[in-house]
């Protein structure tokens, strides 16, 4: 039997030609490639997670509703009345739930984005049999709405993805242009508003719920300072909920997560306090950065800076050999060349990065 053969007649040939995600081992690095919260729980509360951790029953399955769990992210994490959350194994899973409930057997369905934006966004519609239609971000990185309008008029698209602010170039969308979005679309299709960064954009459509039937906000507690977790959640009209459920996976958050973000929900002040640092702290980054003479720095909503420099594979590969791990962002789209994105970090991390920038720049 041929190998070759066997795969070939079994996995499908887009697949075959994809690559899997790749994620640098960041072991030994000053590690900001990734938009983690850098600040751990206080020492006393993870000694008592862990306690909490220690009674999980391992050997049962996870209570299938996760009531308690929706309950304190209903109550803490501004969540309008009336309306219920469903979660998953990080927001990869829940857009991967949304471009599976709306891929069509019969038609090829559409997903469109504003580009670059969150590559699982197009990998999740390649997954689904979905038709992925990108619409280019103006030079600025501003979203360009009359193409976007137009997209949605010649494409007709199941779903839209708005990050906001958008990953990877941390800026917010005009909420104007968004409210257009969703009016153009109508009850022709579903706009999922992707707030991942929300901690750090203080600015939110998930009080806007009641307004927009065809509207979904997805969250997920990864920037918040749990990614080691693992747990997203979206919210929406009653009736869409019901049908994105019926493709979630049974038992899908596991109890480990369901304790861990239970425990971490009921101490959500001390998170709160971490994003207020790395606000301030981005704040202090963007300024040093400015004042580099050959660095464009982007506004920044997000707990990350995207810049500009004369070279960035060159001054990438520099920061590498200097043990600093940043995102090399340059092939990403061609509104992105030569561009890097750093996390925002501790003020310590934060000044590593600075020095060894500069170095790396002349």
């Amino acid at each position: 039997m041929s190998l070759d053969s066997l795969i070939s007649n079994t996995i499908r040939p887009d697949v075959r030609s994809d690559k899997s995600y790749h994620v640098p081992d960041a072991s030994g690095f000053v590690k900001l490639d990734a938009m983690e919260n850098p600040y751990q729980l206080p020492e006393d509360l993870r000694r008592e997670l862990g306690n909490r951790l220690a009674e999980v029953a391992l050997n049962r399955y996870p209570a299938a509703s996760y009531g308690p769990l929706k309950e304190r992210i209903r109550a803490t994490l501004g969540i309008p009345a009336g309306y219920d959350v469903l979660l998953g194994n990080g927001s990869d899973e829940l857009i991967a739930i949304m471009a599976a409930t709306c891929a069509w057997q019969d038609r090829r369905a559409v997903m469109l984005a504003p580009v670059p934006a969150f590559v699982m966004f197009q990998r999740s519609a390649q997954v689904a049999g979905m038709d992925f239609v990108g619409v280019p971000l103006k030079t600025d990185l501003a979203l360009d709405l009359p193409a976007m309008l137009a997209a949605i008029e010649a494409h007709r698209p199941a779903l839209i993805f708005l990050a906001y602010p958008n990953n990877p170039t941390g800026n917010l969308f005009d909420a104007a242009d968004i409210e257009a979005i969703l009016r153009a679309q109508g009850e022709r299709g579903l706009v999922v508003v992707d707030e991942a960064y929300e901690p750090f954009a203080q600015q939110s459509f998930m009080p806007r719920l009641p307004e927009f039937d065809n509207l979904i906000v997805m969250r997920t507690l990864s920037k918040l300072g749990l990614a080691g977790i693992r747990l997203g959640y979206m919210s929406a009209h009653p009736a869409l909920l019901e049908q994105f459920e019926k493709v979630r996976p049974p038992y899908n958050v596991n109890v480990m997560t369901q304790a861990a973000a239970e425990f971490v929900l009921d101490h959500v002040e001390i998170l709160n306090e971490q994003a207020r640092l790395l606000r301030e702290q981005r704040a202090a980054l963007a300024e040093a950065l400015a004042a580099l003479p050959s660095v464009q720095v982007f506004p920044s909503a997000a707990n990350f800076i995207t810049i500009r420099v004369p070279d960035a594979d060159s001054v990438h590969a520099k920061l590498v050999s200097r043990k600093i791990l940043i995102k090399n962002l340059s092939k990403m789209h061609s509104v992105l060349a030569n561009c890097l994105r750093v996390t925002v970090s501790t003020p310590d991390e934060n000044a590593a990065f600075l020095e060894a920038l500069k170095a790396s720049l002349s």
